[in-house]
């Protein structure tokens, strides 16, 4: 059965999320209509609908007579996201743990186990992609659609952020930090997991080096057919 408009849409707008969750997309670079169609097969009136869902989003922005460019968080905006993810994830991870199931501590323990054997083999996109889930999972869990949406949005744009001030081979985002967290779901302890998020929001944030932006070039066609 052939797509819906929204349908094919929706898989453009979660391929470039995608790309941006495990910062194959660098802040600031050109989405160029051309190489889009190219790389999804589809035409440009379904790229700008896309495009503007992602703008939406705060992910890309539209600038007049220049076109849609991945978007270029300031030190500001990173502080912003930063403090809102605060605000947000440890009440999140707290209504999780009371939420939880034995079959969710599973699941939370095979995506761990993932996320830790890509760290030892050394794959860091993997390890990043990964590292971003376990923060949705968490929102999956606590079973609220409306901060599930919030979290995978301010993950996307953290990324972003870590795209362009993290350190080049340093994981911002802990896998031993993660463990912590699963212990708490195990015993129950909402306290404990409101507590141990707090703390890795912020050791995420404090590895960031908020005076070097890292631009760089992309090759749309190939990085989006290589999702595909």
């Amino acid at each position: 059965m052939a797509k819906s408009d929204q349908e094919e849409e929706e898989i453009i707008v979660e391929r470039v999320y995608a790309a941006l969750i495990d910062q194959r997309l660098a802040p600031g670079t050109k989405l160029s209509e051309a190489a889009m169609c190219e790389a999804f097969g589809v035409g440009r009136m379904r790229i700008r609908r896309s495009l503007l869902l992602l703008a939406n989003r705060e992910l890309v922005d539209l600038l007049p007579n220049r076109g849609a460019f991945v978007a270029r968080p300031t030190a500001k905006q990173a502080r912003d996201i930063f403090q809102a993810r605060l605000l947000v994830e440890p009440s999140l991870a707290k209504i999780a743990v009371g939420n939880a199931r034995a079959k969710d501590i599973t699941a939370l323990e095979r995506h761990l186990h993932k996320e830790t054997e890509a760290h030892k083999t050394g794959n860091r996109r993997e390890a990043i992609t990964l590292s971003g889930q376990f923060h949705t999972a968490l929102a999956h869990i606590a079973d609220n659609a409306v901060m599930l949406r919030t979290v995978k949005d301010l993950v996307a744009r953290s990324s972003l952020i870590i795209g362009m001030f993290g350190h080049t081979g340093v994981n911002n985002c802990r896998d031993d930090e993660h463990a912590g967290l699963l212990q708490a779901f195990r015993t129950g302890d909402g306290d404990l997991a409101h507590q141990l998020m707090a703390q890795h929001i912020n050791h995420i944030k404090d590895h960031l080096d908020l005076n070097k932006p890292k631009p760089e070039e992309q090759d749309l066609v190939g990085l989006f057919q290589t999702l595909n």
